[in-house]
């Protein structure tokens, strides 16, 4: 029997805004001592973060979590590299998939899954300025249809 306690703790909302979202791959994460506690507290941002593939390794980066503030000499760096763990079939798909232009990997949300904290990333495109307009006029046209549709609902 399986629990599967799932709890976001972090999530990447500018990712949507800037980018095309073509794929997401669940990977886990390697953390270091006082890491795990901070990330179960919600001390993680995912604003600026970033995979890069090395040696065959897939990497995030600018990823930050806050020391823990019981952790005194045993504290990490917060921005430190952090090792993804993915299979290596999925890691040369990846690699595949970023060789095109303009295609980038960014994580879209962590949280932890039966114990074990994950990362959610995504293969992306980024948008030009001309389609985040598009996209804030199909939000505003969508707001607005739900407003008179309430509208018409109290009446």
């Amino acid at each position: 029997m399986a629990k599967q306690e799932s709890r976001v703790l972090a999530q990447n909302k500018k990712a949507g805004h800037d980018y095309f979202i073509e794929e997401t791959i669940e990977a886990g994460i390697v953390l270091q001592g006082t890491e795990i506690k901070s990330v179960r507290n919600g001390k993680v941002q995912l604003r600026d973060a970033f995979v890069r593939i090395r040696n065959n390794e897939a990497w995030i980066s600018n990823m930050h979590i806050s020391p823990y503030e019981q952790g005194n000499r045993f504290n990490h760096d917060p921005l430190r590299s952090r090792k993804l763990l993915l299979h290596k079939k999925q890691i040369n798909e990846l690699i595949g998939k970023t060789k095109e232009q303009g295609s980038a990997i960014i994580p879209l949300k962590m949280y932890v899954k039966n114990g074990y904290a994950k990362v959610l990333i995504g293969i992306a495109k980024g948008k030009k300025k001309y389609d985040k307009r598009e996209d804030l006029k199909k939000k505003e046209a969508k707001r607005e249809m739900e407003r008179a549709f309430k509208a018409k609902q109290q009446y």
